[in-house]
Formats: structure tokens, sequence, C-alpha cells
């Protein structure tokens, strides 16, 4: 048994792609350099004590969790449950201290890295039967969060963070991915202070999401939202009701939107020009089709953009929460003093992070 095991996990913002995932198509998100860190170190006791000082509360997790009932977003007990499966069965106690500085409910998925962080110290805290992958351990924390209660979120957050860099995701059944390392200066996540329902809006814009892609399929079956330009969006609007064809229009242009920036990662050398442009098209219909923004995040973006940032757009599920920008390089500054004139809580600039990790002491890495 590991006397000491450090585990961190950085948050993530969305470059391209809200509100995509869960319709099963690619997003494309970056993990950024500030962390949710866990130390754990071996008691000698049979409980799991977790002290959470960020949040002022603590929780004490029994070993045996064989006939424990997972209530509904109880994600570290889920997690717990699904390890288990996996030969991972825990068989000591230890006194674990979570904390960070990715911020909570903004939108950055400080949710997300924490069951990393803890999923990545229950497999070498007490062994696995398989091997130890980003990839796995990425799955675990989706397995965790989403479909073990059949939650309405997507792959984007558990993905982006596990496996880090700047990472185009396909986000359906079949794990499909390009990570790309290449510098992106200029990144800036700045927080609205606006706490976000995640699960509420997600629920809310999937239905109608769905059921507009659904009223297309009544009449076309082999209608895929994948594969479909947005110069045909005008023939494929005449099979939804009104009141859902604004939907049907923000899934196909969000896409559009998603496949030009991959065209634009893919290139040797990124265009932070291009890239700006397209983030703020992004936003526009996030907030003009799906009703995402706030008058504070709209204020901060606009801010941003007067004195000169390269593109801005809001971020996650919306109506609170986080933006991220791309400022010139140089410039972040005094973009960010223009963003808390404008309303925000925080800003700050970032860089890609390379995803969840063990720290030393370790006897096993990713």
């Amino acid at each position: 048994m590991k006397e000491k095991i450090i585990a961190i996990a950085p948050g993530r913002t969305c470059l391209f792609g809200d509100h995509q995932d869960y319709l099963g198509l690619p997003v494309i998100a970056c993990a950024f350099d500030r962390h949710i860190r866990l130390e754990a170190c071996k008691n000698s006791t049979d409980k799991l004590v977790l002290n959470m000082p960020d949040i002022g509360k603590q929780r004490i997790l029994e070993l045996d969790v064989q006939d424990k009932v997972v209530s509904k977003g109880d994600h570290l007990l889920a997690t717990l449950k699904i390890l288990k499966n996996y030969g991972c069965v825990p068989n000591s106690g230890y006194d674990l201290t979570i904390s960070g500085n990715v911020a909570i409910n903004a939108g950055t998925s400080s949710s997300s890295a924490l069951i990393l962080t803890w999923a990545l110290f229950l497999v070498n805290a007490y062994g696995c039967n398989v091997p130890i992958t980003k990839e796995f351990i990425s799955q675990v924390a989706y397995e965790a969060e989403v479909t073990f209660h059949g939650a309405p979120g997507g792959k984007m957050d558990q993905f982006s963070i596990g496996l880090g860099g700047i990472i185009y995701l396909e986000t359906g059944d079949t794990l499909e991915y390009e990570v790309f390392h290449k510098p992106l200066s200029g990144l800036i996540v700045a927080e609205s202070g606006i706490p976000k329902d995640t699960t509420g809006v997600l629920g809310e814009l999937k239905e109608k999401a769905l059921l507009a892609i659904n009223k297309v399929k009544e009449k076309l079956p082999s209608f895929d939202v994948s594969k479909i330009s947005k110069d045909n969006l005008p023939k494929y609007r005449n099979y939804v009701p009104d009141d859902l064809k604004i939907y049907l229009d923000a899934a196909i242009l969000n896409h559009d939107v998603t496949q030009q920036a991959l065209i634009e990662f893919q290139l040797q050398e990124l265009d932070p020009v291009k890239i700006g442009k397209l983030m703020s098209q992004h936003h526009n219909i996030l907030r003009d089709y799906l009703n995402i923004t706030v008058p504070r995040i709209d204020a901060m973006i606009e801010g941003a953009l007067g004195v000169g940032a390269l593109g801005a757009k809001i971020v996650g599920s919306g109506r609170g929460g986080s933006i991220v920008v791309l400022a010139k390089d140089g410039e972040q500054d005094k973009v960010i003093k223009a963003l808390m004139e404008s309303g925000a809580k925080d800003a700050y600039a970032v860089a890609v992070d390379e995803g969840a990790r063990i720290l030393e002491p370790q006897t096993k890495t990713l």
C-alpha cells in the first residue's frame, strides 16, 4: 500500500461545441492550468476520510460499498461502485484532502476534475485489473457523472480533463479524438460570479434539440444531423414545428462552426485571428438561438472585444458561469482589466494543461 498519493486534474474550458456533446456531435475543448488537488495519506482505520476545506465539508466513506445505495448525484460513491467491477477494491483507509483553484459552479468543470482525481487515487491506491490509461480514467469519470444515473451531460468534461491539451472529441458511442499539441497563447478565463443550473439548462435544451431532430427523422429516417451542412438547413426546417426550428438551427450551425475550427487546428500553425472569429461566431449562436447568456456575460464579452480581444464566448451550459477569451499575445492584462471593469467576478490568463495525473510520490503513471 502506498503511504501517500497526490493526484491533480485541471479545469476545462470549451472552445467550440457547447450544447453539442449531448447530441453526439463533436467538441473542441481545452484543459487549462488551474487544478483540483487530492492528497491522500494512509491511516490505520477502515475508512476513507475526505476533507474538503474549500467548501467546509467532510465526508467519511466505508471501504465496503457492496450494499450501499448510490443517491443521485453521489459521484464519489458511484466511482467506487464502477471501479469495483474492474478489481479496484478498497482494503485500507486513507485521510484525503481535496482542494484547488478551479472555480466552483463557474462552467470550468471543477466537479469533473474532482472525480478524475478521485478515480486516479483509487486505482493507484488499490490497483485495477485493466491497464490504467488516460482513456480509462476519463471513461470511469464519465460513467460516474453521466451514465450511472442517466444525467443529461456528454463526454466533453471528463475526456478533455483526463486527456489534456486541446482536444477534438467525437462524443458518440465510439471514442474518437485528436489532441493538438500546439501552443494557443492569449487564453483568458473570466468568471461571471453567477451560479449556473447545469442540469436544468442541459436537460431543457437537450430535450428540445432532440425533439427537433426526431421530427425530421419521422419524415426522413436516414437523417443524420452530423452530416448536414448549413447550406441545406432550410430544407430540413420544413419538417420541424415553428417552436422547435431554432433548436435544429443551433445544432447544425454550431456543428458547422466546430468543423471550421477543426480545420484551423489541423493546420501546421494556428491562426489566432481566425480562431477568435470562429469563437465569437459560436457565441452568437449560443446567445441568439439558445438564449444561454445573461446581461453580465454579454457585458463582459463586449468589454473584452472592445479593447481588441480576438474572440470570446460563453462556456458550458450557460445562463451563468464563465467565458473564454482569446486575446492577442501580450495583451492579456489589458483584456483582463476590461473584463473586470465590465462586471467579471474574476479573470485570469491560462495556459494549456497536460491533463489529470499522479504527482510524486508515485509508482504508477498515466
